[in-house]
């Protein structure tokens, strides 16, 4: 069974940066459109940034020109990396297939920014 596992949060200033990793168990990485998500405190679930098989990527207006997604198929591995951090992306980051799939969700990773 295929598992994907997040990695790499924290606690970290605000302006800050973290490189998120999501590592699968299988090649699913290599064969699907994937993406970032997170879920703040008391709000829902939202795409963050998705990076399709042919390596485009888009992002939410609220990271754009600070996070990038991407992708190594030769390692299974996917990542986020997010600099000049706010607050308000204080959330549990998870990976998923795009659009995502109920099995595929992990326990994910907490950002943590402070103001």
């Amino acid at each position: 069974q295929v598992q994907l596992v997040e990695s790499g949060g924290g606690l970290v200033q605000a302006g800050g940066s973290l490189r998120l990793s999501c590592a699968a168990s299988g090649r699913i990485i290599r064969f699907n459109a994937m993406g970032w998500y997170r879920q703040a405190p008391g709000k829902q679930r939202e795409t963050v940034a998705v990076i399709t098989i042919s390596d485009t990527t888009t992002y939410i207006d609220a990271v754009k020109g600070r996070f990038t997604i991407h992708r190594d198929n030769a390692k299974n591995a996917m990542y986020l990396q997010m600099n000049s951090l706010k607050s308000e992306d204080t959330a549990v980051y998870y990976c998923n297939t795009a659009p995502p799939l109920g099995r595929y969700w992990g326990q994910g990773t907490q950002v943590t920014v402070s103001s």
